[in-house]
C-alpha cells in the first residue's frame, strides 16, 4: 500500500528536498548498507513481533520499513513515513519486490503534528528524530502513535567525537576553510543534537514517555567503496559536507586541495570491505504510559 499526504514545507524540510535528497540517492549505498554493521547490532533486538502495527518516523529509504514488514508478517503492518516522496519511492518500489508492499504504508508527511490513530505497538527512528525543528513536538507525535504501553525507539549519534566517521573529514576541511556562519541553510538541528542525555531524557518525560534507558552502540561503517568515494561522500554530506557547501567559491578553489587531504587521511581506513571507521550511537527506549 502507499499514499501520500504531503506536508507543508517548512524551511527544513524544503532543504531536505532541494539540497539533501539528490545527494543521499547518489550515496545510497554508503547511507543503507554502509550501516549494515551498526544496523545489524540494534534491529534484530528490537521487541517486534508477528501481528504487530509499527510506524518507522523517517524511514528514508524504506529499508528498516521492510524489514519490520518482513517480521510482523501479514497479519501486522507498518506506517513509514517521511518528508521526502522521492525516498520513498525507492521504498515503495523495494517492497514491492520483497513480497511486502501489502503491508506497508508509505507517507509523505512531517511526523510533528501528524494525525496517528493511536493504535502502534511499536513506534521507531532510526538518525530521524535528530533533525525535529521542535523535539518536544516531534517526541509527544510519536508518543500519540502508540496504544497505552506500546514502546518507541530511537537511534540517534552520540558526539561527533564518539563518531570519528563524521569529526575527522571535518577537523580535515576545517584546515582550508571557515566554519559555516549562523545564517547557513540546515535541515535541523543536527546529527549531534540529541547526544545529551540528560537534555533528551528531559525532552522525553516532557513529551509524556516512561521507562525511558539509553543503550550505547559502538559499531564499524563503511564510509565509502574506496578512498574516492569516501571522499565524494565527506564532501557532499555531514559536517564535512557542510563546511564544503556553505565555502561556496572558496570551496571550489580550495577543492583539489581539500580532496588530496582527505584522500590522504581516509585511505588509512582501507580495508577488503571498503572504507570502515568507527561510530557511535545511543539507542532510546521509552514507553507510553499505560
Amino acid at each position: 500500500m502507499s499514499t501520500a499526504a504531503a506536508p507543508e514545507n517548512t524551511e527544513f524540510v524544503d532543504f531536505w528536498n532541494e539540497v539533501l535528497v539528490p545527494k543521499f540517492v547518489k550515496y545510497k549505498h554508503v547511507l543503507v548498507d554502509g550501516l549494515s554493521h551498526h544496523s545489524e547490532k540494534i534491529l534484530p533486538s528490537l521487541n517486534i513481533r508477528q501481528g504487530d502495527k509499527v510506524v518507522d518516523v523517517g524511514c528514508g529509504f524504506g529499508d528498516t520499513a521492510i524489514l519490520f514488514a518482513q517480521r510482523v508478517g501479514p497479519s501486522g503492518s507498518v506506517l513509514a513515513i517521511d518528508c521526502c516522496d522521492s525516498f520513498l519511492q525507492f521504498g515503495r518500489e523495494d517492497a514491492k519486490a520483497a513480497g511486502v508492499d501489502e503491508i506497508i504504508e508509505f507517507v509523505e508527511a512531517d511526523v510533528q503534528g501528524y494525525p496517528f490513530p493511536g493504535d502502534r505497538d511499536f513506534c521507531f527512528s532510526r538518525f530521524g528524530t535528530q533533525f525535529f525543528e521542535n523535539p518536544v513536538a516531534g517526541l509527544r507525535s510519536m508518543r500519540a502513535s502508540l496504544r497505552p504501553g506500546g514502546e518507541m525507539v530511537m537511534i540517534v549519534w552520540r558526539t561527533i567525537g564518539d563518531n570519528p566517521w563524521l569529526g575527522l573529514p571535518k577537523q580535515i576541511v576545517l584546515q582550508f576553510l571557515p566554519e559555516p556562519g549562523e545564517d547557513a541553510r540546515t535541515c535541523g538541528p543536527g546529527p549531534f543534537s540529541m547526544a545529551n542525555q540528560e537534555m533528551v531524557t528531559k525532552q522525553l518525560e516532557i513529551s509524556g514517555y516512561t521507562n525511558i534507558e539509553f543503550e550505547r552502540i559502538d559499531a564499524p561503517l563503511v564510509v565509502g567503496r574506496t578512498p574516492d568515494d569516501a571522499v565524494g561522500f565527506q564532501l557532499a554530506l555531514g559536517p564535512a559536507g557542510e563546511v564544503y557547501r556553505e565555502a561556496g567559491e572558496e570551496a571550489q578553489g580550495k577543492h583539489d586541495e581539500i580532496e588530496q587531504a582527505l584522500k590522504a587521511e581516509l585511505s588509512k581506513y582501507e580495508t577488503e570491505e571498503g572504507i570502515v571507521m568507527q561510530s557511535s550511537s545511543w539507542k532510546i527506549s521509552a514507553r507510553n504510559p499505560e
